[in-house]
């Protein structure tokens, strides 16, 4: 399912109007209509006490909408506008005037005092005080509002997107309602898809609004949402190079659980072959856990990393593997770091650059920009911010616009982590991936990603399908294992012990997961 930018959705209204004849009567109806549909599935409408807040936009004339179907229905429905009813237009206009001749008491919101009562005497709020072009802080009888609404621990559901979220960041602008249900239209907005946006939503639904498919389905939308895809079929007559060759060129003396965790994820998530390149001294260690690797040991420099001596003979084993993995646990020893920067351009296959190898690309991006074969970046937001040179606070604020202008001057493919990861591509397209949850966020997590990504690759999936389901994948088998052991104290240990489970489930359930979208959006 594709993700609109608050822009983008606008010109699919224009464009529903102009080439469709879809009215913006019919639009807002609709509109209206799914939220009544998701209230009466959820809580029930006949004999339910509702209070349904307005602003003076489309978004208010939505809950207008809302309002009088609810009242239609046998509900008892109060709508209080936080506008001037004058600020009403066409379709908002109309639906306010409708209103109006119904028995349903419309008040203006001077001040919070009257409504503490109003708020403890129904049974649900309907939010519709802004919609998603919200850019500036909330303030004033808003700011009161929303907080009173908040406060009140009545069921909320939301109109497009929680009041106070801004559509296109998911930031919360000062303050923003914590629905339990948002109704948004068309398309998810980025706001509803992006944290902490996401987490103000609560159950997510979209309702399509009579869109026809050649609008949601646009080529020019360039976001959307990790949506999965058929692995292929392990065949009978096969062997282990059939499913993958790749060297990790990983570990040091004090990173001993990174080249462990990349290397052996590979093969839990059906890789064939795993070579890691590791420092010698340490290659006996690693192998008492994970005897199925095969080592290639290095040359190391004094203080237990890889030494830059060994650069010819990485590049040499490189053109006889599908894949490599550079970065896991290298440390930040100057010579290694050097050895990252010399061997990255140089290597002609695709390369995953992970953890201090990223910290060492950082210092000259165009080793990289040089690269023909395909390159896949794996920042967290501190590496990010290495990256681009902008703070993390910076990059959180604009993460789909860093991403897309960063895989386009550096020509590769890069995952942001973090809840729900972001994976851009050269050419602008950006998914949003929606498996995992917060107890992934252990050391080594992000290790078991790149093993993972690379095992798509090596069953078969084309690059740029390898590297988003390997980041599902992940997040899948992060899942399984909160499920068994719930989030706290989950480990990379748990995250790589579960991919086997991850991708049987995954196979046997493909149909399932792929129709409710992980349950993360649900169409009305």
């Amino acid at each position: 399912m594709k993700v609109a930018r608050v822009d983008e959705m606008k010109d699919l209204d224009r464009r529903a109007t102009e080439e469709f004849g879809i009215s913006e009567d019919l639009l807002m109806e609709n509109a209206g209509q799914a939220v009544y549909f998701v209230i009466l599935q959820e809580l029930g409408i006949r004999n339910n006490k509702f209070v349904v807040f307005c602003g003076g936009g489309n978004n208010g004339g939505d809950g207008l909408v809302v309002a009088r179907k609810i009242h239609s229905d046998g509900g008892k429905v109060k709508v209080f506008l936080l506008d001037d009813e004058a600020k009403f237009k066409g379709a908002a206009k109309k639906n306010f005037e409708i209103a109006s001749r119904m028995p349903v008491e419309i008040s203006k919101v001077s001040s919070i005092k009257s409504l503490r009562a109003e708020l403890l005497d129904c049974d649900a709020i309907v939010d519709a005080i802004f919609g998603t072009g919200l850019v500036r802080q909330v303030t004033g009888i808003y700011k009161d509002v929303i907080q009173l609404i908040n406060e009140s621990q009545r069921t909320v559901f939301s109109v497009d997107i929680p009041s106070g979220i801004n559509g296109d960041t998911g930031q919360v602008m000062g303050v923003a309602v914590e629905a339990d249900y948002t109704v948004t239209f068309g398309l998810p907005k980025l706001g509803n898809m992006l944290y902490p946006g996401y987490d103000h939503c609560g159950k997510l639904y979209v309702s399509h609004i009579s869109f026809p498919p050649a609008l949601c389905d646009s080529a020019a939308l360039k976001i959307a949402i990790n949506s999965p895809v058929n692995i292929p079929e392990r065949l009978k007559d096969t062997h282990k190079g059939s499913y993958g060759k790749v060297l990790f060129i990983a570990g040091s003396s004090s990173y001993l659980g990174a080249p462990y965790f990349s290397a052996l994820s590979f093969l839990k998530a059906g890789g064939g072959l795993s070579y890691l390149a590791t420092p010698k001294s340490i290659s006996p260690f690693i192998a008492s856990k994970g005897s199925e690797i095969v080592f290639v040991p290095q040359k190391e420099t004094p203080s237990g990393s890889i030494a830059l001596e060994n650069k010819g003979e990485l590049w040499e084993f490189s053109q006889n593997v599908d894949m490599v993995v550079l970065g896991p646990g290298l440390s930040l020893a100057a010579k290694t770091q050097e050895l990252v920067r010399e061997l990255a351009p140089k290597i002609n296959k695709p390369l995953i650059i992970d953890g201090d190898g990223i910290t060492a690309i950082a210092e000259d991006l165009g080793r990289i920009k040089r690269r023909k074969a395909p390159t896949i970046l794996t920042p967290h937001l501190g590496e990010m911010s290495r990256i681009t040179k902008m703070e993390i606070s910076e990059i959180n604020r604009n993460k789909v616009d860093v991403v897309q202008r960063t895989t386009r001057e550096l020509n590769a493919i890069i995952i942001l982590k973090g809840a729900h990861s972001l994976v851009g591509y050269p050419d602008g397209t950006v998914f949003i991936n929606v498996s995992g949850n917060s107890g992934m966020a252990t050391a080594g997590s992000g290790d078991v990603l790149t093993g993972t990504i690379a095992a798509m690759y090596g069953l078969g999936l084309a690059l740029e399908d390898a590297v988003r389901m390997g980041v599902f994948m992940h997040g899948f088998s992060g899942d399984i294992a909160a499920t068994d052991k719930g989030e706290d104290g989950i480990t990379a240990q748990d995250i790589l012990d579960y991919l086997p489970e991850a991708m049987k489930l995954y196979r046997e359930n493909f149909a399932e997961i792929s129709e409710n979208l992980y349950e993360t959006i649900f169409v009305v």
